[in-house]
């Protein structure tokens, strides 16, 4: 499991125009919240942050903050992104409590599909209707991902929620919800055609048709001169 360190500094100076000048030196401006603390305003270096973001734990991991002399856990819980740029704007930090669950957005893995019995043994295809899902659990027990294993899905079989082996202490948030447990997320099914045997029967007779209409001029040609 990785492990990521952010070292933020407080900041008093807020709005619009504070956070441009923020972003002109490289920073990011932050905010940091929850576990019935005040929340509080922090600058972070934008290019770690990208950096960061370049690995897929950091979005549903418990992350080390140190501003000043305090360090704290935490999780990410927005960006906000320029619309064109390869920049952020802004991010969320949400604080994390031990003893309290947390909701995350986790992202599915998925394994054994080359030897998926449909794929392998029957000729069919994968098709991801999930790519993540929310789960609750304890911050000891967030996973970095959940594994969806397709080895003995069967062709025009599917996997639905109710199909995830889950790590020992998470639970998945929709169906803590009354959430339908056959949302799918993940099917075998047979590639499609791209023509069928009776279209490609036309198609023969289409052309035999148009060969037979180029060739009765030419033997009416003949009639003619005989």
């Amino acid at each position: 499991m990785n492990e990521f360190e952010l070292v933020a500094e407080a900041r008093t100076d807020v709005g619009k125009g504070a956070s441009r000048r923020l972003r002109r030196d490289g920073k990011l401006p932050g905010i940091v919240y929850g576990t019935g603390k005040e929340a509080s305003m922090i600058t972070l270096q934008h290019n770690t942050v990208m950096h960061n973001l370049e690995h897929e734990a950091f979005y549903s991991q418990i992350l080390s903050l140190k501003t000043g002399s305090e360090t704290e856990s935490v999780v990410l819980k927005d960006l906000q992104r320029h619309p064109y740029k390869r920049t952020l704007l802004h991010i969320d930090l949400l604080r994390v409590d031990a003893n309290e669950t947390l909701t995350m957005r986790i992202p599915l893995h998925y394994i054994n599909e080359e030897k998926c019995t449909g794929v392998k043994n029957e000729g069919g295809i994968i098709s991801h209707l999930m790519t993540d899902i929310d789960i609750v659990c304890l911050p000891k027990d967030l996973p970095e991902y959940i594994e969806v294993d397709m080895l003995e899905v069967a062709l025009n079989d599917t996997l639905h929620l109710s199909d995830l082996k889950l790590p020992e202490g998470v639970e998945i948030h929709a169906l803590l919800h009354g959430g339908d447990d056959s949302q799918p997320v993940a099917s075998v099914h047979a590639p499609k055609v791209v023509a069928s045997d009776e279209a490609e029967d036309a198609a023969a007779a289409a052309e035999e048709a148009a060969e037979g209409a180029e060739a009765a001029p030419e033997e009416g040609d003949k009639d003619g001169e005989s």
